[in-house]
């Protein structure tokens, strides 16, 4: 894929794990419940998602502004809420949702066939609608009941559960799966040494 070089510090990678769209854009804020860690600290970061995401006209990178940027961030937090208060069974807080179903309302990237796979006349905003309107199908549809929060208590990234027993406890197995897998073998090891 074209677009900026991934950043220096790995922690700033985009994970692309959630299983949707809206998942992937709600971990751009990682680690929510320790020191959150913003993986859109500017606008070449933004575009550099879309990117990633493959929400990109064949024009290349798209050109976000500083004005996209706040509207993503604050998009980005009211699906992260809409999504965690559905998963709940709670009603969503009323703003929320205001802010998710305007943003789903612009125009988003028209699909086409041929070698552009997407076309929009402004593109940062068309992906950024694209990404509400799959935070409203996510919500209103049968798939929200196999969306999970990860069990690493340092992770916050959402997921949607498509393991076939439904059991699926971790973002991914490479990234938490398998610290959880280390810190309870040493711990089993350190409990079976002081025996």
């Amino acid at each position: 894929m074209t677009g900026s070089p991934a950043p220096a510090d790995p922690a700033l990678a985009f994970p692309f794990i959630g299983g949707r769209p809206c998942l992937d854009f709600a971990a751009t804020l990682g680690k929510r419940h320790t020191t959150p860690l913003e993986r859109l600290p500017d606008t070449a970061a933004l575009a550099r998602w879309f990117t990633e995401a493959e929400l990109t006209t064949d024009e290349g990178q798209v050109r976000v502004t500083a004005r996209d940027l706040t509207e993503a961030r604050v998009l980005r937090e009211a699906l992260y809420s809409l999504v965690r208060a559905a998963t709940a069974g709670r009603e969503p807080d009323p703003s929320d949702v205001e802010r998710v179903n305007a943003a789903a309302a612009q125009p988003d990237l028209a699909p086409q066939l041929g070698p552009a796979r997407w076309t929009a006349r402004s593109p940062a905003r068309a992906a950024l609608a694209t990404v509400a309107r799959d935070a409203v199908l996510l919500v209103r549809g049968p798939l929200l009941e196999r969306v999970k929060e990860c069990e690493n208590p340092n992770c916050s990234l959402l997921f949607l559960d498509d393991s076939q027993a439904r059991r699926r406890r971790w973002c991914s197995m490479d990234r938490c799966g398998n610290l959880a897998k280390i810190a309870g073998y040493r711990s089993r090891s350190r409990a079976a040494s002081t025996r």
